[in-house]
């Protein structure tokens, strides 16, 4: 099924910097995450378990990695009019710039989506973790005969200063926008939650920057070049013109916005019951097919990790870790509060022969890493100790980055044996 109401457009986002140095040579959307997938295919995954599946990306910055793996991953058939495709930013006769902002991408992009037929535009965020039925909030928007709505989150006091805050009336009409109160104004600012949401104390509807547009509406805001934004312009000046509702989602949703958020959303997988249910069948994470062989495991302690397929694993022990696809672990290493995200490639031994490869693809014997993000295809040799923590100051160098006391090793960066921080 096809909902051809629908048209998804999924905003890449700018260039990433706050996930440096994982965004150095890719795009925000194709960062890894969970061991197997992309950034991107949540969205995307949660379009498809919508039956929502014309989806347009919308990206600028080191976008061929996310063209590759979007072309590798969502294939329909011939017969259907379901695509995913990625539309970078292009310089036109009439527009010479790079998108400023989330607005005027999809602005800039209108004419593509012009081509196709639809009621509603589905915009969405292509950095967030949740699982969402996207089906209910259309249903929500048509039952209110809205001009917009927008998917809210209740959040408490501590966190609403981080977001735009939105009050609603009885009905769910939002009836004010606020971004990024300060505490002292949150006293104005509550919104009728559900009975468990005010047992957390959570009182505040926070956007999750999720909308949805009447496809006429979208057309004749995009017609004002001086918006840029939708969460600082479009939205807030829409509230006294149009008919907005807020649509309340109460499930786990996090937005990946830097390193800190990325390390802790990954780790999260590990835990016994995960907040992102990677194993709910109703809400499948799609992702590349690969025929990868089994995970090999020689010796090795394994607690609360969760470890993707295609590893050869001798380590002594692995704790509270995600390892992703074709890692490799050495004899007598111990990991820890890790996120590695594998490789792309095996190194056969006719390769590390012919070339004189020192240090393989993945860690060493004898290593120690804790508290760290191992980028892809990096090389450690043996006798490494990382230990990542509070006592290390925010620093970079050629192969690694330590933010917020996170160390975390650059794509192919090679770590000499012996390597101490």
């Amino acid at each position: 099924m096809i909902n051809n109401d629908v048209l998804s457009i999924i905003l890449g986002g700018g260039q990433g910097s706050r996930l440096y140095p994982l965004t150095k040579n890719r795009s925000k959307p194709a960062v890894p995450i969970a061991g197997k997938y992309r950034l991107v295919d949540i969205p995307i995954s949660n379009c498809i378990n919508s039956d929502i599946k014309r989806i347009f990306v919308l990206t600028q910055f080191n976008s061929a990695s996310l063209n590759k793996h979007i072309k590798n991953t969502y294939s329909f058939s011939f017969f259907s009019s379901a695509f995913v495709d990625v539309l970078a930013a292009e310089q036109t006769p009439d527009n010479k710039t790079w998108f400023q902002g989330t607005a005027d991408a999809v602005r800039q992009s209108m004419h593509h989506f012009l081509s196709h037929d639809f009621k509603y535009a589905l915009i969405l965020s292509g950095d967030q973790l949740y699982q969402m039925d996207f089906e209910a909030m259309i249903e929500n928007h048509k039952k209110n005969e809205a001009d917009i709505t927008i998917a809210t989150i209740p959040v408490n006091s501590k966190d609403a200063p981080c977001f735009g805050i939105l009050k609603t009336d009885s009905k769910h009409k939002i009836t004010s926008f606020i971004e990024k109160p300060a505490a002292d104004l949150l006293p104005n600012w509550t919104s009728e939650t559900s009975d468990e949401m005010k047992a957390e104390g959570k009182n505040y509807l926070a956007s999750m920057g999720i909308y949805i547009f009447n496809r006429e509406l979208l057309v004749e805001l995009m017609n004002n070049p001086e918006t840029n934004d939708f969460g600082k312009e479009i939205i807030p000046n829409a509230i006294d013109n149009q008919k907005v509702f807020s649509y309340q989602y109460e499930g786990y949703w996090t937005d990946i916005g830097n390193i800190d958020s990325f390390f802790e959303a990954n780790l999260g997988l590990t835990d016994d019951i995960p907040k992102f249910n990677l194993y709910d069948k109703g809400n499948a994470i799609y992702t590349r097919a690969r025929m990868l062989p089994t995970t090999k495991y020689s010796g090795t302690i394994l607690n609360k990790s969760v470890v993707a397929e295609g590893c050869i694993i001798q380590a002594k022990k692995i704790e509270h870790s995600v390892i992703g696809i074709r890692s490799r672990i050495g004899a007598d290493s111990e990991v820890s509060n890790t996120y590695m995200m594998g490789t792309d490639y095996y190194e056969s031994l006719e390769e590390i022969e012919k070339n004189n490869i020192k240090i393989l693809l993945g860690i060493g014997e004898r290593c120690y890493i804790n508290n760290a993000i191992i980028d892809k295809n990096c090389r450690i040799g043996d006798d490494v100790k990382i230990n990542g923590g509070t006592h290390l100051k925010d620093d970079e160098t050629d192969t690694y980055v330590v933010k917020d006391g996170i160390v975390v090793i650059k794509k192919e960066a090679v770590i000499p044996s012996g390597f101490t921080l």
